[in-house]
């Protein structure tokens, strides 16, 4: 065999070589990209499943809530009414039996706000801003703390499941409050910028030490949701200076 074929032949199988590595190299390629589109459709699917269990897990505490306070208003409100009525109308008396027939019209428009409760729908007749001045006008009216809001109304246009969690978030909050803080006031300033809107919900009460591990995990929970309607949720506290909470979503 001549040099000239020898060449020819090495340059022959190199080529082959070369090309056999391609092809190694672009099926490795092809193999990782459906690799990784198969991780991302299982992150994606993830996600999409723990947001929706965490709006499902807020939706269940929502209407627990909602039917632990119809329980209560059950027993201590239209039960003491319709105690009151069959007492009135019982009586020989025109005058009584014509105030249990009252009793009985109140009863009835109790029972229809009530039954107007036992479901979600009263999220999308309410604003964010209506919402947490009922909330601040419970709290004061029990004389428990001073309370005030403050809005541009930054949050008036929401969808429901970003309404939802933060009905809840904000509900959690608050409950802390009345629970830990022994506060005089309560302040809720909701505004925003450029670049996102805030919900600032502050308390002058005790506050305490966030560097310190706590026992729950209700702080984590809370950041949590707000991350799954894209938010984010932050605390500043001081022993003895009071707790600052702020929840922000983007624009």
């Amino acid at each position: 065999m001549s040099e000239q074929e020898s060449q020819f032949l090495l340059i022959l199988f190199g080529g082959i070589f070369f090309a056999f590595l391609m092809s190694l190299f672009v099926v490795g390629m092809v193999v990782l990209h459906r690799q990784r589109q198969v991780q991302n459709k299982q992150k994606i699917s993830q996600i999409k499943s723990e947001h929706e269990k965490t709006l499902l897990n807020v939706e269940n505490e929502i209407q627990q809530e909602t039917l632990t306070r119809i329980g209560r208003e059950l027993h201590d409100n239209i039960g003491q009414l319709l105690s009151l009525a069959k007492l009135n109308l019982n009586s020989p008396k025109p005058e009584k039996q014509t105030e249990g027939r009252e009793y009985l019209n109140q009863i009835i428009k109790e029972v229809r706000t009530l039954s107007k409760t036992l479901n979600l729908d009263w999220l999308e007749s309410v604003s964010l801003d209506d919402f947490i001045r009922q909330q601040l006008e419970k709290i004061q009216s029990t004389g428990f703390c001073e309370t005030a809001l403050e809005s541009d109304g930054s949050f008036l246009e929401l969808n429901k499941d970003q309404k939802l969690v933060l009905i809840r978030v904000i509900q959690e909050c608050l409950n802390n409050a009345i629970k830990h803080a022994q506060p005089d006031r309560i302040d809720i300033r909701i505004a925003k910028n450029n670049l996102s809107r805030r919900i600032e919900i502050q308390d002058d009460g005790t506050g305490f030490d966030p560097s310190q591990a706590s026992t729950g995990s209700g702080m984590s929970n809370l950041k949590k949701r707000m991350e799954t309607i894209g938010g984010k949720f932050y605390l500043t506290s001081e022993v003895g200076k009071g707790t600052t909470i702020k929840l922000e979503l983007p624009v």
